[in-house]
């Protein structure tokens, strides 16, 4: 799940539990955007702590040496 479908599953439970103000029998859409803002909250979560480390900005700790030839 990337950064993008965690901030959908966000956005979505948020209009779901705080927004929408529909009743329906059988489903209660409040519960729906709760599960929804969860899930999407670990995910991004998963997201920044796994894979953000591995971005091109990330700081490598190596050593470069290079062998000189001597004559």
């Amino acid at each position: 799940m990337g950064i993008g479908v965690s901030l959908f599953l966000l956005a979505a439970g948020a209009i779901l539990a705080f927004a929408v103000n529909a009743t329906t029998e059988g489903v209660n859409l409040d519960t729906i955007g709760i599960i929804l803002m969860v899930v999407g909250g670990l995910g991004l979560l998963l997201f920044l702590t796994v894979w953000g480390s591995w971005g091109p900005n990330r700081r490598e700790d190596r050593v470069v040496t290079r062998e000189r030839e001597v004559l």
